[in-house]
């Protein structure tokens, strides 16, 4: 087999679609129909089915899929070997929630640029949803989730670190006027501002409201936690998000933390990867400078294999949680 084949085979099978293939491998269309029929040929197996506009993969397909990650991480770390740091190049495809990128990530990407200059970073907004397949599938080479707990049978989980949590809005609003403390219920029919794509978190603080008996007016949601802050500024509503993603707008005097009645909460900085994944030298580089930058006087080292651990936790009935209040 090529490893040209192998590739474009591989791309099909992540996108399930031969043109969004196409554009990955920087091939018309009509070559990468040549490869995989190829590719076919060869093996005397069907990979695809073609269901009109529709891609599937085979059986056969699914097997093959599983050797294409291993054979290329293989062509990776030799050409890696061959290469030296200086001349690694390729993509890592990282998912991370949008303030962890902006907020905390700033330095190890101009570290990590410096040792690596010809390797490309890419990086997509984090969600739990479909996360572990795109990690199995190779769609996704690491991840960070800002989280209260993750469940996912063959992911490898390190806990960086924890990062507190605080409710905020802007200086002019009411429950940043007073100045007195307040209990969950004077949330009662407050407008929430939640982001979608950076708060897998947001669910803790959804339950405390519900266990309060709390229930606030139709809250709004944010793809962006650019476009939230802008908002909350605008005094629009009331929002819980880190510290590191409000620090500059508290300091500017642009939001308020709001002094409510309740323990502070934090929640765990996780970073995952699959556990069959072939750790290059750029990818263990980036994994090490972002343990030096949030493990900083944060918790101890923790790698947990969640294949092995969680059907112990589910007959505990006991789910670990990695978002807590602080005491």
């Amino acid at each position: 087999m090529e490893l040209r084949d192998v590739r474009t085979f591989a791309a099909v099978a992540r996108h399930l679609s031969f043109h969004r293939a196409a554009l990955e491998v920087h091939a018309a269309q009509s070559t990468v129909s040549a490869r995989i029929a190829s590719l076919e040929d060869e093996l005397q197996v069907r990979l695809f089915e073609r269901l009109g506009r529709s891609v599937a993969l085979t059986e056969a397909g699914k097997r093959l899929q599983q050797m294409a990650v291993k054979l290329l991480d293989l062509e990776d770390e030799a050409r890696a070997w061959v290469a030296g740091a200086s001349e690694a190049r390729g993509v890592l495809t990282i998912r991370v929630p949008e303030s962890l990128c902006a907020w905390r990530m700033g330095r190890v990407i101009r570290q990590f640029r410096e040792a690596y200059p010809h390797l490309q970073l890419r990086f997509i907004s984090c969600t739990v949803e479909g996360l572990e397949n795109d990690l199995r599938q190779g769609i996704t080479d690491l991840a960070f989730l800002m989280a209260d707990s993750v469940r996912a049978g063959d992911l490898i989980v390190e806990a960086l670190g924890m990062e507190e949590l605080v409710l905020v809005a802007a200086p002019e609003h009411r429950l940043a006027r007073g100045g007195a403390l307040f209990g969950l219920e004077a949330l009662a029919g407050e407008t929430l501002l939640l982001c979608t794509a950076d708060c897998a978190y947001r669910k803790v603080f959804e339950n405390m409201l519900a266990e309060a008996g709390v229930r606030t007016a139709a809250c709004l949601e944010f793809s962006s936690a650019a476009s939230l802050r802008g908002c909350l500024r605008n005094g629009l509503g009331v929002s819980i998000l880190p510290t590191s993603a409000v620090r500059e707008d508290i300091a500017a005097g642009n939001l308020a933390v709001l002094p409510w009645d309740s323990p502070a909460l934090e929640v765990a900085v996780l970073m995952l990867h699959h556990k069959n994944k072939w750790i290059s030298p750029p990818l263990a580089s980036f994994m090490a400078l972002m343990r030096a930058e949030l493990m900083v006087g944060s918790l101890p080292f923790l790698a947990i294999d969640l294949g092995d651990k969680l059907s112990q936790q589910e007959d505990d009935g006991n789910d670990k949680a990695c978002c807590r209040s602080k005491k």
